[in-house]
């Protein structure tokens, strides 16, 4: 039974990995951006902590978190949480763009930081959930994608500099899932949605557990998804 803390657990990738963590008996951070927020991931998960800070203010992680409390022994911080939203380089402006680099960029290193103390006390791992958009970057994700390119290179370092201390890092890419946030892109985009052409958020969640639960003489550092139909 480890300790995990976990962005994003409202929803999707985030809300599965949270659930199939817990009912194997894991005991679970959820980090929530409102107290609102909060106490309804309490409510779905009985027995989990919670801790209230919002991922588009980096800046103020590192008061509201140490205000709160943080654990002193970590097995994995899980990088689930993100946002996203479809406009061309022409029309996308400076707000739209801090906002998905704070949340998606800084906020994890940030994060990643503040909790690196406990990581390396248990020789843990940093589970980075990316994009296929951190690989290849398609139109009118500017921002989206060079804040998962980012990422990939957070985790490339991160990687490299925690080797000596045992932490492990691993990057998952997955391809197109069926979460709220890929049916509001496809409306964006225009187009019809379809959740059985996707992968289920489970999947995902399976795929993340199963890299969390490999033998520690081994890592796996990058692991891409892709819909199987």
């Amino acid at each position: 039974m480890g300790e995990h803390l976990l962005t994003g657990a409202g929803s999707g990738i985030g809300a599965a990995l949270a659930g199939l963590l817990a009912g194997r008996g894991h005991r679970l951070w959820l980090l929530a951006r409102d107290p609102s927020r909060a106490e309804e991931l309490a409510a779905r998960h009985p027995g989990c902590r919670t801790v209230v800070a919002d991922l588009a203010e980096p800046d103020r992680l590192a008061e509201r978190l140490g205000a709160q409390g943080l654990p002193d022994r970590l097995d994995s911080l899980l990088h689930v949480a993100g946002v996203a939203d479809a406009a061309p380089v022409a029309e996308a402006g400076a707000a739209g763009w801090q906002r998905t680099l704070a949340v998606n960029l800084t906020a994890p290193a940030e994060l990643t930081r503040l909790l690196l103390p406990a990581l390396r006390a248990t020789r843990g791992r940093v589970v980075f959930v990316n994009s296929g958009a951190g690989v290849h970057a398609p139109p009118r994700l500017g921002a989206y994608a060079a804040s998962k390119f980012g990422l990939k290179a957070l985790a490339e370092t991160l990687r490299a500099e925690e080797y000596a201390h045992g932490v492990r890092v691993t990057t998952v890419y997955p391809g197109e899932t069926d979460t709220p946030m890929q049916e509001r892109l496809h409306a964006q985009f225009g187009l019809a949605y379809d959740a059985a052409a996707h992968m289920s958020p489970a999947t995902v969640a399976a795929a993340v557990v199963t890299a969390l639960e490999l033998p520690g003489d081994a890592t796996v550092s990058d692991l891409t998804l892709r819909p199987g139909h």
